[in-house]
């Protein structure tokens, strides 16, 4: 069984990442956001073994050496980097292709 292990700071992403989609008003209700998030994460914790992931481009490495990626919705798409050693899985990098990073990708 794979184990799957959040750095810190993206534990704290995940947490900010909420109060951006409220108070930017993406979502009307806070819970709204909250659930959004946990569906990345649940994403993450369910697929990530069975998903099919990439190698992340050189330029890119600093976020974790693969990737998957979820979609959220028409606009967003997620890209998860991670680490793997035998069955741990260790979220070392996220972004969305809003961000400049993906057009790296």
């Amino acid at each position: 069984m794979e184990k799957v292990i959040f750095k810190e700071e993206i534990l704290l992403y995940f947490d900010e990442l909420i109060s951006i989609l409220f108070d930017r008003e993406y979502f009307s209700y806070e819970k709204n956001a909250i659930l959004y998030v946990d569906k990345i994460v649940d994403f993450i914790t369910l697929e990530i073994n069975s998903f099919p992931h990439k190698s992340t481009p050189q330029k890119l490495r600093y976020l974790g050496t693969n990737y998957i990626f979820y979609k959220a919705n028409n606009r967003t798409t997620w890209y998860i980097f991670f680490e793997r050693q035998d069955s741990i899985f260790l979220i070392t990098g996220i972004s969305n292709n809003h961000c400049e990073e993906a057009k790296r990708l």
